[in-house]
């Protein structure tokens, strides 16, 4: 917005300047356009010389093929000699404009195509540069190619556990009830050089894992064995949520479209299956137990962190299918939710997940 205004102000005063002050002989002007007209073909000539040593580093470097690299070339050449030529074509249109107008011309700003650095204004009067201005403007330049890709994760879905001597059937938690929750942020490389059918996918994520016992049960720390008990009034929720900060990495497989132009090679993934295969370890950040139930016709909520032998340590297998950024998601922790537990239980989960 301040560029904007400072443009404006700047028409504005060289509308003034061009009006109150006198216009001198206006040929001063027109030799200081001849002489412009000199540096135009070294400005280009510099600028091939910069771009045909960026070629000849993709060539090394095996981006591109020799066919690609002396075709670019010829393309840079032909796109500066027509530089050149329309440069000096707006010069001497330019002095024809003066001819024509008996010198009046309101001058605002240099042109130079070498390299995009900033926006400059210059008023000039008779010919002579009276103020001017230059805003920088960064901008990045694009990477040929792209091997590495980030990703919001989310996910959600039904939580469980597997245990030993027992079906999933027979488990002690509701289906519907347990839930776990995961956001975080992945990474994805391409492995290979000249195709994009294999990557690595790793991150870090935020997993809320979540149990809901059945049958009025809590559970219970008895003598540093985690059980389930019955609970002595009715319970409105019982749950166990386990927070943990993981870090996944998958093997990815699918194919993917590319796209290349003459600046760029993007690999996408837009409509097309993948397939993830992985592990993933990390840390249990917390344990928190929430129950609410009836006491005397009085609503009672309570909280307990920790002290249920929660396992410390978070390891497990994980795999993800789909098309695009909506995957089927589905992860198995090896290590038991309880620890030195006589009977072993295992978090198993199954939701969506979705790169972002």
């Amino acid at each position: 917005m301040r560029i904007i205004v400072l443009y404006f102000l700047t028409l504005i005063m060289s509308f003034i300047m061009e009006n109150v002050v006198g216009q001198e002989p206006y040929h001063k002007k027109i030799e200081l356009l001849e002489a412009q007209k000199e540096p135009i073909a070294t400005q280009e000539r510099e600028a091939l010389k910069k771009e045909v040593a960026d070629i000849n580093k993709r060539l090394e470097n095996k981006e591109i093929s020799t066919e690609e690299a002396i075709a670019l070339k010829e393309a840079a050449a032909k796109k500066r000699a027509l530089n050149i030529d329309n440069r000096t074509a707006i010069i001497t249109n330019r002095i024809e404009l003066l001819q024509r107008n008996e010198g009046k011309e309101l001058l605002l700003r240099n042109l130079d195509t070498t390299a995009i650095k900033g926006i400059g204004l210059r008023i000039d009067v008779n010919g002579e540069p009276l103020e001017e201005f230059f805003f920088d403007v960064k901008k990045k330049a694009v990477k040929y190619d792209r091997r590495t890709y980030s990703d919001f994760v989310l996910a959600f879905g039904l939580n469980n556990a597997l245990i030993d001597g027992q079906s999933l059937e027979d488990s002690p938690y509701k289906i519907g009830g347990s839930r776990f929750f995961e956001m975080g942020w992945a990474w994805r490389t391409r492995v290979f050089q000249n195709t994009n059918f294999m990557r690595i996918n790793y991150g870090f994520s935020f997993q809320f894992n979540g149990l809901k016992p059945k049958e009025n049960q809590f559970f219970v720390n008895n003598n540093g064995q985690t059980e389930l008990q019955e609970f002595e009034f009715d319970l409105r929720k019982s749950k166990l949520r386990m927070d943990n900060l993981v870090f996944p990495v998958h093997f990815e497989f699918g194919p993917s479209k590319l796209r290349t132009t003459e600046k760029s090679m993007r690999y996408s993934l837009d409509n097309q299956f993948r397939i993830g295969l992985g592990a993933y370890g990390g840390v249990n950040l917390g344990t928190r137990q929430k129950l609410k139930f009836n006491r005397d016709g009085e609503r009672v909520k309570e909280k307990f962190n920790g002290g249920l032998q929660t396992s410390n340590f978070i390891y497990g297998l994980s795999a993800y299918a789909g098309i695009e950024n909506v995957l089927l998601y589905l992860k198995y922790d090896l290590n038991p939710i309880f620890r030195n537990a006589l009977v072993e239980q295992r978090t198993i989960s199954l939701g969506l997940r979705f790169d972002l």
